[in-house]
This record gives C-alpha cells, sequence and structure tokens, in this order.
C-alpha cells in the first residue's frame, strides 16, 4: 500500500493548496467590495460627507440615540464670516484651507480624524470646541490664533503652539476648513465631545 493512501484530505497538500487560491480570490473579491462602498460613503456631497457649501450654515453635534453615537447637524442658514459662498467658492477655500495645514506641516503635532502626530489636540471637531467660548466671537479668535498663537490665553496651558507665519487669507482659509470637517459624520469621533453652546 502507497503511502499515499493513508493521508486524510483535510492533511493533503493539493487541498490546502486549493484552499489558499480560493480564499485568496474571495477575500479579493470582498477587498474590492469594501473599497467600492468606501469610495461611496466618502465622496464630498454625499450623506457622510456634506457638500463644501456647509459652510454656509450653523453646525451643531447632537446625540444620535439610535446609533448610540453623536452626529454633526447642518442647520440654519450661517455663513462663515458674514458671506455666502457658492459651492465653487466654498470648495476653493476649504481647500486652500487644506493645503495651508499641509503646508505648515499641522499634522506634525496635531490629529485630524485620529491620523496625524499625538503632541496636540485632534482638530475634527475644532470648530465647535467651546474653549472658543462663543459663537460670536468663535471666527475672529480661531483667525487671531491661527495667525499668531504665542501671546493667546488658549496657548498659555500645557504645550504651546508656535507662530507659523501664517496670512490673514491663509488662516481664513483654516477656519474655513475645520468648520467644513466638523460637518463630517465621524461615526460618534471624537467620543464624549460637548460642542459649543450654539444659541450664545
Amino acid at each position: 500500500m502507497a503511502a499515499n493512501d493513508n493521508e486524510l484530505w483535510w492533511a493533503s497538500e493539493t487541498f490546502w493548496k486549493k484552499t489558499t487560491i480560493w480564499t485568496t480570490a474571495v477575500m479579493f473579491l470582498v477587498l474590492v467590495g469594501l473599497t467600492l462602498d468606501t469610495m461611496s460613503q466618502i465622496q464630498v456631497g454625499g450623506k457622510r460627507v456634506p457638500a463644501y457649501s456647509a459652510i454656509n450654515h450653523r453646525i451643531d453635534y447632537k446625540m444620535d440615540e439610535s446609533r448610540h453615537a453623536q452626529v454633526p447637524v447642518i442647520g440654519i442658514e450661517e455663513p462663515l464670516f458674514g458671506k455666502k459662498l457658492t459651492e465653487q467658492e466654498a470648495e476653493a477655500l476649504v481647500d486652500h484651507g487644506k493645503l495651508t495645514m499641509h503646508a505648515k506641516n499641522c499634522m506634525d503635532c496635531h490629529t485630524i480624524l485620529g491620523n496625524g502626530a499625538y503632541y496636540a489636540p485632534d482638530l475634527t471637531k475644532a470648530w465647535l470646541d467651546p474653549y472658543w467660548g462663543s459663537r460670536g466671537v468663535r471666527e475672529e479668535l480661531m483667525v487671531a490664533f491661527i495667525k499668531d498663537p504665542t501671546d493667546k490665553i488658549h496657548n498659555s496651558l500645557g504645550r504651546r503652539m508656535p507662530n507659523l507665519g501664517v496670512t490673514d487669507t491663509e488662516a481664513h482659509a483654516v477656519v474655513a476648513y475645520l468648520k467644513w470637517m466638523s460637518t463630517i459624520d465621524t461615526n460618534g469621533f471624537p467620543n464624549n465631545f460637548k460642542p459649543i453652546d450654539q444659541e450664545n
């Protein structure tokens, strides 16, 4: 009797080669499906990532009990810096803010959507941070802080942000980018975040 006649089917080399090939093929198809689904979920103008013109509205962050997570709520018209922008103008401003943050290497210290360095605070919901005091002065305080944080009270506690030489135009664009970031549905991230009071 040959040695292979006593070999169990599940211990054979042929079985495991075929299993490996089929598993790899199936997982490749699953990965393609997940990638396509993810791309549809993160498209600007979709359900989870609103259009850039959302910066023309009030943004809040409220608990959705059905999802057990906080979600952004796009509310009444409340244009950034008092000027309503078209979709194209809003996109250009937000893009300028994003590019400015890349150019100034903000991610060397900060995180956005949890990605980046953990030296300084996550900026995903910076627009809604109650540290700005009140909704009425937030825009001006954010612009002033971004332009020169060295003498600001926010910068006197813990780790300090240096003056990065951000221009007035760049600072306004960064604020637009941060406001737009706050509209993205991040499945409740950051957890237990308490937003600024929108009524004051």
